[in-house]
């Protein structure tokens, strides 16, 4: 028979699992002031939708500001709440980059 002191750190991660899995799967970030997007984000989400060759760093810059909207990619080849958690994150950053970022003037 298991002792105690045995079993204890497999109960913990048993619950922190279980824990997860009541709030929805997707990571809740704290709340914060000012915007969510930085100026190096909005240019490269910017140039992502002009439809313009894109490039690794306008990728992970899009990745960033998905993990700020609570998208964690790393579960990735088993994720129950995939499509579904990134989808909402992709909204929320959409909102935050119709709201935060402003077009820059033509030249």
């Amino acid at each position: 028979m298991k002792s105690l002191p045995n079993i204890r750190p497999t109960l913990t991660a048993l619950a922190l699992l279980l824990a997860g899995c009541v709030v929805g799967g997707v990571p809740q970030s704290a709340p914060q002031s000012g915007p969510h997007l930085s100026p190096t984000e909005c240019r490269d989400l910017a140039a992502l939708r002009s439809n313009a060759p894109p490039t690794m760093a306008q990728h992970q810059s899009e990745l960033a500001a998905l993990r700020k909207a609570g998208y964690d990619p790393s579960p990735w080849y088993d994720d129950p709440y995939y499509p579904d958690d990134l989808q909402a994150a992709q909204r929320l950053v959409d909102y935050w980059f119709n709201t935060e970022c402003h077009p820059s003037p033509p030249r």
